[in-house]
């Protein structure tokens, strides 16, 4: 079968290995007799199943002994409200506003503690990353979020920052959603990262917590049991019936990652995609990417036709070409690539060589 090339933001691009193999697995995982949607989350084959999932996952990501890496449900956007509700003890936290979604958490949480802004880059239309050194941070926050890669606006923490270097002990958190697997992790700046599964991970359902052990006891009296971390901690993820068959694809996601290579493997071929792509944009008459070069997303790559009256004859061209969801995200308008760690450099070449067919025709 010669599928298409997936540019979407999420759900996204599978490895087809990863599919093929599931679709032989659906109705008898293993000599089971059963599918795994069929599995009880208690009983031995899923338990299989989960425990081998999070020791490659921890191996892949490099995850230190004192942190607690998590299953949950309810996406990125769930988390907005399960973090503060888990380490704001009602106090302050601070936010580094860089885009749409650190925008939302800001706005989330403040329904739980006080939401203050240490940097905001909305006058640039998010196409920058202020400078740590500029941040306006509160006296004695209880965390510091950023989103260190907006999927919408495309802009990318191509390394953490260093809070103690700014004199801040508060933990940091990330929103990684949309970057996990795709490059290192310094855990030494993290306190907590969080991200929904359905961007490089797997599919949709699936929301992976990595959460320092020191923060697993700050939840506030109102936070829902199934969502207080030290509790889905305590019950290694099956607290309540966890989203077994997401975990069950993402599992065969991260055992795909390690014959790759592993995560540093990732990181060569994102580089060499995101360049490709970038450079051609960067050299077109035509097209045109508003973001700073120095934060640029190596996962989501939004751009601009400068004559926006040619937008729909490039997306259906694209789609003649097998080129698929390429529209930008309806708050930004213009176009968006993402390309994800499943989405081949072959995808890439496809894409920036229709970019060059077009230009000529319409350019």
């Amino acid at each position: 079968m010669n599928r298409p090339f997936n540019f979407s933001a999420g759900p996204a691009v599978m490895p087809e290995e990863v599919l093929a193999q599931a679709a032989a697995e659906m109705l008898d995982w293993h000599g089971s007799g059963m599918s795994v949607m069929e599995m009880s989350h208690r009983g031995k084959e899923f338990g299989q199943i989960a425990t081998e999932a999070e020791a490659d996952l921890r191996e892949l990501l490099e995850v230190p002994s004192h942190f607690k890496l998590l299953f949950m449900q309810g996406g990125g956007l769930a988390e907005n409200a399960i973090v503060p509700l888990n380490l704001s003890r009602g106090e302050t936290a601070d936010f580094v506003v860089t885009g749409s979604w650190s925008q939302k958490s800001a706005q989330e949480a403040a329904r739980y503690c006080t939401a203050h802004e240490a940097a905001n880059t909305q006058s640039s239309g998010f196409t920058m990353l202020a400078d740590p050194a500029s941040w306006q941070l509160s006296k004695q926050p209880a965390y510091v979020h950023l989103c260190s890669n907006e999927t919408i606006n495309g802009v990318e923490y191509q390394a953490l920052p260093n809070l103690k270097a700014l004199g801040c002990d508060a933990p940091l958190v990330i929103d990684f959603s949309s970057h996990v697997a795709s490059r290192p992790v310094d855990w030494s700046r993290v306190g907590l990262a969080f991200g929904g599964a359905q961007k490089n991970l797997g599919p949709a359902g699936l929301t992976l917590v990595v959460v320092r052990d020191d923060l697993l006891d700050r939840a506030l009296p109102i936070c829902p049991s199934a969502f207080t971390y030290k509790t889905v901690a305590d019950n290694a993820s099956m607290y309540n019936t966890p989203p077994t068959y997401s975990i069950y694809i993402a599992g065969l996601v991260f055992k795909w990652l390690k014959r790759q290579g592993g995560i540093a493997a990732m990181e060569a071929r994102n580089i060499t995609k995101a360049e490709l792509l970038y450079g051609a944009i960067d050299s077109s008459a035509l097209y045109l990417n508003r973001v700073e070069k120095h934060c640029r997303s190596r996962m989501n790559v939004p751009f601009y036709l400068r004559d926006e009256a040619l937008n729909d004859a490039f997306l259906a061209g694209a789609r003649e070409r097998g080129l698929l969801q390429l529209k930008g995200h309806k708050s930004v308008g213009g176009m968006r690539a993402s390309i994800y760690n499943a989405l081949p450099i072959e995808g890439v070449q496809a894409l920036v060589s229709y970019m060059r067919d077009f230009e000529a025709q319409h350019g």
